[in-house]
């Protein structure tokens, strides 16, 4: 176990479970959580209306900003991209840490080095981080 200690002072400890996962335990009452965008229906209408682009470069496209008209270049489309509510992306307690899927865990112990977190997964006491 380990334990690490944010800018307000909370702590917060990551044990590695039975199942090779991690819980993040501690104070979560004031807490961000993201959730990863689902595109699929703004694709789909975007390539319904003739539209060539890949998924990949749509996803990108999609929230870019144009400067001059002070509007996204594809506003049709961005208000249909939605967020998958059953999948949790980053968890960031007020004071920190802030961790991302993807992020490697190994900056909280040396034990956790290389595994990389696919998701989260909300206990009682705070989150389990599944690791690939």
């Amino acid at each position: 176990m380990n334990t690490y200690k944010n800018r307000y002072g909370d702590q917060f400890t990551f044990t590695l479970d039975s199942d090779k996962n991690i819980l993040w335990e501690g104070n979560f009452n004031y807490c961000r959580i993201g959730y990863p965008n689902d595109y699929t229906k703004a694709y789909n209408a975007f390539v319904a209306d003739g539209g060539r682009l890949s998924f990949n470069e749509f996803q990108q496209a999609v929230h870019e900003w144009d400067d001059e008209t002070n509007t996204h270049y594809y506003p049709k489309y961005v208000t249909m991209v939605e967020s998958l509510k059953d999948k949790i992306n980053m968890v960031d307690p007020s004071g920190g840490p802030h961790i991302n899927c993807e992020d490697n865990m190994g900056r909280y112990g040396e034990e956790f080095e290389q595994m990389i977190v696919e998701r989260f997964e909300k206990i009682d006491t705070g989150y389990k981080i599944i690791v690939k």
